[in-house]
């Protein structure tokens, strides 16, 4: 496969490899433990994935890897606003989400910026296609959920 990049005039972000990400399913023989986890956690990241990420701004460059098999919930999106922004399953969600989820648990990757964060989300929803009032919702929910209960130092 080859590398992905998507860049605005101030963020940028190269995949090294596409992205592939797949849905964790429950099958009969599925513990109550993993049943647990994959209701918690639908999604899983399919290969090892190198992520560049570049803040035009601060002129620095970011480079981490997102180990196969890192589960996640898709975008966080109370069942509440489901009918104005839409499910988190929204495939057009999973890879901003994928890459966010990443850098909300491992700050230091991108060394405590949660204003930068949330500019590497809004591109990759931006696209994926996701429209603007969207974006300008989700963008603004995950600045504030981000700065109430994920615990950034840097803001």
């Amino acid at each position: 496969m080859n590398a992905c990049e998507y860049a605005d005039s101030e963020t940028g972000v190269v995949f090294a490899t596409a992205p592939h990400v797949g849905i964790r399913y429950v099958l009969p023989s599925t513990s109550e433990e993993e049943k647990k986890s994959i209701k918690k956690y639908p999604f899983i990241n399919k290969t090892n994935l190198r992520v560049a990420l570049k803040d035009f701004k601060k002129q620095k460059i970011y480079i981490f890897d997102i180990p196969k098999g890192y589960c996640y919930d898709g975008a966080s999106v109370p069942r509440f606003f489901w009918r104005l922004i839409g499910p988190n399953t929204d495939n057009q969600f999973l890879i901003a989400a994928l890459v966010h989820d990443v850098l909300c648990e491992n700050h230091d990757y991108i060394d405590g910026d949660r204003e930068f964060s949330t500019r590497v989300f809004n591109l990759l929803l931006k696209e994926s296609g996701v429209k603007p009032v969207k974006r300008f919702f989700m963008k603004n929910s995950v600045n504030i959920f981000q700065s109430l209960f994920c615990k950034w130092e840097n803001e």
